[in-house]
C-alpha cells in the first residue's frame, strides 16, 4: 500500500533529509587517500548524534542477509555496486567510492547516495560518476503529478543505456516515509506510460546504479551484503529521496 504524505509530513521528512545531506558532504570532506572506511562511518555517525538522529541502515536485516547490517553507512568501492560493509580498508589514488546514507528524525526516513572519486580520477570513471548524477536528474525530472512510475524508470534507463553502462536487475529506488522501504518500488529501467500513477504526497527513493563495462551482471559478495560486478567494472550510485507534489518534485535530502 501506498501512502500519501501531507504536506506537513514532507516538511518533516525534509528535515530528516536535511540531516543525511550534512552527513554525506561531511563524509565527502573527510574522505581521502589513507583515511579507512570505519573512519567515514564515524563521520557519518556523529553528525547523527549531533542532530538528535537515528540509523535506519545500522542492524537492518533483511530476509536475504545472513547479518544484521553493522554501520550507519554503506561503502562501496571500485567494483562494489551498492551494500558495501565499511572496513579498516584506507582509500587509495583513484578509488571510486559510493556512500549511501539514511537518517531518522521524528519518525520519519531520509536516504540518498553520492559516488566520487578520490585522488586523481581517471577519466573513465569521471565519466561514470558524472552519468550517475544525470540519471538522477532525469528521474527526478520525471517525477512529476500525472506521470507514472515507468516514466521515472525510462528516464533513469535511457539515460544509462545511451551512455554504454549496465543496469543491475531487481535493485532500484523505493517508496520511503516512516520505514525506509515502502511501497512502490522504482525500477531503473521500464516502458514510459506504464506502471502506478504519480500522486501529489508520494515520497520516493530515486536511486539509479551504473555498471561500467556495460553488462548487467553482478554477485553477492562473501559477506552476504555487498553487491559486486562480474566483469571486475567499477560501479556508481546516485540517490535522493524525492517528493511528488502538485508545484514539481521536492528534494528532501538536498545537499
Amino acid at each position: 500500500m501506498v501512502e500519501l504524505k501531507t504536506d506537513t509530513s514532507i516538511d518533516e521528512m525534509y528535515a530528516a533529509g536535511q540531516v543525511v545531506g550534512r552527513a554525506l558532504t561531511a563524509v565527502r570532506e573527510a574522505a581521502g587517500v589513507g583515511v579507512s572506511l570505519l573512519e567515514l562511518d564515524e563521520v557519518a555517525h556523529q553528525v547523527l548524534r549531533d542532530a538528535g538522529a537515528t540509523s535506519p541502515f545500522l542492524g537492518y536485516h533483511p530476509s536475504f542477509a545472513p547479518t544484521p547490517f553493522p554501520a550507519v553507512v554503506c561503502a562501496s568501492v571500485n567494483e562494489a555496486i551498492v551494500h558495501g560493509i565499511p572496513t579498516g580498508y584506507r582509500l587509495r589514488d583513484g578509488d571510486l567510492v559510493s556512500i549511501d546514507f539514511g537518517a531518522e528524525l521524528g519518525g520519519w526516513v531520509g536516504d540518498s547516495a553520492i559516488s566520487f572519486i578520490v585522488g586523481e580520477p581517471r577519466a573513465a570513471d569521471a565519466r561514470l560518476v558524472e552519468t550517475a548524477e544525470r540519471a538522477l536528474a532525469a528521474g527526478i525530472e520525471a517525477a512529476v503529478v500525472g506521470n507514472r512510475i515507468g516514466d521515472i524508470a525510462h528516464a533513469i534507463g535511457t539515460v544509462c543505456r545511451a551512455a554504454g553502462y549496465g543496469i543491475p536487475d531487481g535493485f532500484g529506488g523505493h517508496g520511503i516515509g516512516r520505514r525506509m522501504h515502502e511501497d512502490p518500488g522504482v525500477p531503473n529501467e521500464g516502458r514510459p506510460g506504464r506502471g502506478m500513477p504519480l500522486r501529489h504526497g508520494m515520497v520516493l527513493a530515486i536511486e539509479p546504479m551504473l555498471i561500467g563495462g556495460g553488462t548487467d551482471d553482478y554477485h553477492a559478495a562473501p559477506d552476504g551484503w555487498t553487491l559486486r560486478t562480474n566483469d571486475g567494472s567499477r560501479a556508481a550510485h546516485a540517490e535522493h529521496t524525492v517528493a511528488i507534489t502538485d508545484s514539481g518534485p521536492r528534494i528532501l535530502t538536498a545537499r
